[in-house]
């Protein structure tokens, strides 16, 4: 993509499947192995349009879809997930603007803190994120693989 322009924030709409499972595929490579249902970005969509869709944001601009941010809130913290941006339009605010709109939207709820989860070897992303206010909380990250996913 080209776009030069300023682009616009919006939620998600089911008419922006294809677009976002392209744009998820070029900024996530894991994502392109579908066969795998924790990197299924088509299972990501539903999964999320099942659970708090209206904190599903894509910017858009005159060439289509160039991001994208999930949040969530469960009541005691807020999340951030799925910040991607066409890699041609990289290092122009968008990943910023997209932020910011999530932490907003997630302020409205009365959420008082957001987490997010950063590979260890994405320096990179870190400090994106750090360059935004991002700390990090001196804590270890577990999870568990639960259903499908466990398997895989």
């Amino acid at each position: 993509m080209t776009s030069h322009a300023t682009p616009s924030i919006r939620c998600f709409d089911a008419a922006d499947t294809d677009a976002v499972v392209a744009l998820w595929q070029d900024a996530f490579p894991e994502y392109r192995d579908v066969t795998r249902p924790q990197r299924n970005p088509r299972l990501s969509i539903a999964n999320k349009l099942a659970t708090q869709p209206e904190l599903f944001f894509v910017a858009e601009a005159d060439d289509g879809i160039v991001g994208t941010i999930m949040a969530g809130y469960d009541g005691h913290r807020g999340w951030l997930y799925s910040l991607a941006v066409d890699t041609s339009l990289r290092r122009r605010g968008i990943g910023t603007q997209l932020v910011a709109h999530a932490e907003r939207a997630l302020t409205a709820l009365g959420c008082p803190k957001v987490n997010l989860q950063v590979l260890s070897a994405k320096a990179d992303v870190r400090g994106f994120y750090e360059a935004l206010g991002y700390r990090m909380d001196e804590v270890v990250s577990l999870g568990k693989r639960l259903g499908e996913t466990a398997q895989a």
